[in-house]
Parts: C-alpha cells; structure tokens; sequence
C-alpha cells in the first residue's frame, strides 16, 4: 500500500470529521468508529496512524482552534491600545461563542485521563502564561499596569481564568461565577493591574453563559 504523500491532509479531514460529530453528538457519544466513518472513505489504520485515541483527537482539535483564532496575537496588532486595554480585550474575546469555547468545555470530560490533564496544565504554562506575561510587561512599559511580578501576575491570571472561573472545573451557579469575577477585579486592582471592570464582567458573564446554554 502506498504511502500517504500529504499526511497533513489526513488530519485535517480527522479533525474535521470529528469537530463535526462532537459539535453535532457531544464528546462522550461519538465513537473512534463515527470519526472514520465520516472522513470521506479513509480507513481505521489511517486514523491510528496520527492518533491513538479519541482523547488525543480532542486535545489536537482544541489546539488547532486555539491557533486559528489566537485572541493573544489578535491583540498584538492592536498597537493602539495600552497593555491593560489589550488584557481586557483578550478575556472578552477569549470567551465569545464559538467553535474552540464548546470544544473546551467538552475537554473538562477527557480529564479523567492523566495524560489529557497533563497536556492541559502544559498547555497553559508554556503557552498562556507566556503570553499573558509579554502583555503584562507592555502595560508595565507604557505605565498602564503596575506590577513588579509579571511573571507570578501571568501565572495566576492564568489559572483563574482559565480554571477557576470554568464552572466545568469548579462547578458554580451562574450568581457565584458573577461573584468570582468580582473577586478577582477586586484583588487584581490592588495588586496594581485593574484587570476587569463592570462592562467587561458583563460581557464576559454573557459570552459565559451563551455558550455553556
């Protein structure tokens, strides 16, 4: 049998198959076996040549939307704003509706494997928090954020955002994820870095509640 020449071909038309079907079914009922049978005549050994699991399929999925629609590198083109206005920016973007927020929250249901949960708290460290970083020292640059702790500033932005705030991680009501919000506007002002404010809280908590619903 011939070598596939443009493997890079084979998965996109996996990963497509499978944004259809956990879009259209949910992660938890769609099978290894859906995914090949809706990547247009390609074989079971094509899909367990570039994944071994469905896990795997999932986390590349969330990485190739994160990358096709980066919210960081939008707002790098933004060379009007301060570093705190492109922070703000960044969360409500990083909430809007769409294809990479619903594929997320079906990745809280791969947690349950280590390896998934390790790629995920890599993910975050060695791509957003570096991210978060770089902005943080614009806005220390331009005077429009004050810190002397970039680096632990980024680390805990990312995890609150990203994990504490997430009610599939640390289930919440819709009042007490308000709440969170809130908190952390409050301990982000005073540790110089007025991250969030009324408005932006509203968008995010509606962006939130649009795609969970």
């Amino acid at each position: 049998m011939p070598r596939n020449k443009y493997p890079e071909e084979t998965v996109q038309k996996i990963l497509d198959a499978a944004l259809h079907l956990f879009l259209e079914k949910g992660y938890e009922q769609t099978t290894i076996l859906d995914i090949v049978e809706n990547m247009g005549g390609m074989t079971r050994g094509a899909f367990y040549h570039h994944f071994k699991s469905k896990e795997e399929v999932l986390d590349a999925l969330g990485d190739k939307l994160f990358f096709d629609n980066n919210p960081f590198e939008k707002v790098r083109k933004q060379t009007s704003l301060t570093g705190l206005e492109k922070l703000k920016l960044i969360l409500i973007l990083s909430t809007e509706s769409g294809d990479r927020n619903k594929i997320n929250i079906m990745s809280v249901q791969a947690l349950q494997s280590p390896a998934f949960l390790k790629k995920l708290i890599d993910n975050n460290r060695n791509i957003i928090e570096p991210f978060y970083q770089e902005i943080i020292e614009e806005g220390v640059a331009d005077g429009s954020i004050k810190t002397e702790y970039p680096k632990l500033l980024s680390q805990l932005i990312t995890f609150l955002t990203n994990f504490w705030t997430l009610p599939m991680i640390y289930p919440s009501s819709i009042k007490e994820n308000m709440d969170k919000l809130f908190f952390i506007k409050e301990i982000t002002e005073k540790m110089g870095i007025p991250l969030l404010d009324n408005e932006t809280i509203k968008i995010i908590m509606e962006n939130t509640t649009n795609i969970i619903s």
